[in-house]
């Protein structure tokens, strides 16, 4: 089902609007959790999640290549098998699905149960990443992946998130509300919309003049960033967690 209950309440606590802990050791105690290649030298597989133009998953597939995460991108689902994450995917002999089906029929699209069946025994993928994918994730998807599905988020969680905060939204909040601080989120997914547990986050100045647009563009240079950096560590299995159920992102160095 996810994250745990108490990894759940973890992404809604601790909102200090400081960065999360991260890097405490190169070697965790105790061993490692879930990920890394099972011993057979093939790389783990990442399904990757878009919604427009794929700047993240971009920058997670440039890590890929140059060997900072030790994945590979086995397919990419988009709501739109138009936008420019697809046709990026498409460009690179990526696989691409589309989910969910256009509610105006304008393109077909997997149902739940078919798209759970292809990120598993067609498409063999491991981990799943949504990188600015604006739609429901079906809860059968959510408890196939325990602890191995991450989201970013634009905003420094649990502020700014929920229901329709996304993209420009949050950082018009953001403005709005007179914070001092932004930044991106990377957190675990759960049935519920950004409240899975913080996995790591970055943090960047809010200044008097900003406008939605130019805090976005600060923000995504830190998202491009965060985001590589706390896939890596989950496919690597750098990632624990402590008994209050809160992750811990242990650096490679």
């Amino acid at each position: 089902h996810g994250p745990s209950r108490r990894a759940r309440a973890a992404g809604r606590v601790g909102g200090t609007g400081a960065p999360a802990v991260e890097a405490m050791s190169a070697v965790p105690p105790g061993g490692v959790a879930a990920g890394g290649n099972g011993g057979d030298g093939a790389l783990p597989k990442v399904a990757v999640f878009v919604s427009g133009g794929g700047s993240n998953f971009k920058a997670l597939h440039a890590a890929m290549q140059s060997g900072d995460i030790q994945a590979t991108v086995g397919v990419v689902v988009a709501s739109n098998p138009d936008c420019g994450g697809a046709e990026y995917a498409r460009s690179h002999g990526i696989p691409v699905e589309t989910y969910p089906a256009s509610k105006k029929g304008t393109f077909p699209g997997l149902s739940d149960e078919e798209l759970l069946q292809a990120l598993v025994q067609k498409h063999d993928a491991k981990f799943v990443v949504l990188a600015g994918y604006l739609k429901l994730i079906p809860a059968s998807l959510v408890a196939a992946y325990p602890n191995a599905m991450l989201n970013i988020h634009p905003g420094l969680l649990p502020s700014f998130g929920g229901p329709g905060m996304y993209g420009s939204n949050v950082h018009r909040a953001v403005i709005a509300s007179g914070a001092r601080f932004s930044g991106p989120t990377v957190h675990f997914v759960n049935e519920e919309f950004d409240e899975g547990a913080i996995l790591a986050q970055r943090v960047v100045p809010v200044y008097p003049t900003d406008t939605p647009q130019s805090l976005a563009a600060r923000v995504l240079k830190e998202e491009h960033k965060v985001f590589p950096e706390a896939v890596a560590a989950l496919v690597s299995g750098r990632v624990t967690w402590r008994e209050d159920g809160v992750p811990i992102l242990w650096s490679a160095h």
